[in-house]
């Protein structure tokens, strides 16, 4: 596969905007592993190959286990995620999806149920931020495998 475009080279201003999202988000206050499960779990859902392989290394960094990575795409199924993540996890696949349901009430109250208001809004942007990453890597065919992690606490 060949890279289509440098969107950070070519558009810096752009790349400066998502980074300051990503700012935000990684200082909010929520979990850096739940935002990582998340982050990994709309990548999988786009099918984007370089955020899968950035945020699956960032999960592993943290010391993630390796069965709770490759069970993501079968989390309902599995008992390896607590009831927040699995909450964070049914809000992400709605907002992903959000012409699928439009985020349905049910899920909406069940991520209620385990964030604030300002945590799901929290929640809710980094959801926006990694959808326009992979949006955005897709569209330009950013190719997977050089990412290394940054040192994780």
């Amino acid at each position: 596969m060949e890279p289509r475009i440098s969107n950070g080279k070519v558009a810096p201003g752009a790349y400066k905007a998502m980074m300051g999202l990503e700012t935000y988000t990684n200082n909010c206050g929520l979990e850096r592993s739940l935002l990582d499960l998340v982050r990994l779990r709309a990548s999988q859902i786009n099918g984007c190959a370089y955020c899968i392989d950035m945020h699956s290394k960032d999960l592993r960094a943290e010391g993630e286990s390796e069965q709770r990575l490759y069970l993501l795409n079968a989390w309902r199924e599995s008992p390896f995620y607590t009831d927040r993540e699995r909450a964070a996890l049914a809000w992400t696949e709605a907002v992903t999806l959000v012409t699928n349901g439009h985020a349905p009430n049910e899920v909406y109250e069940q991520a209620r149920q385990q964030f604030s208001e300002e945590e799901l809004v929290n929640l809710t942007l980094a959801i926006v931020a990694i959808n326009g990453w992979n949006r955005l890597n897709i569209s330009f065919r950013t190719v997977p495998g050089s990412y290394q992690p940054a040192h994780h606490k």
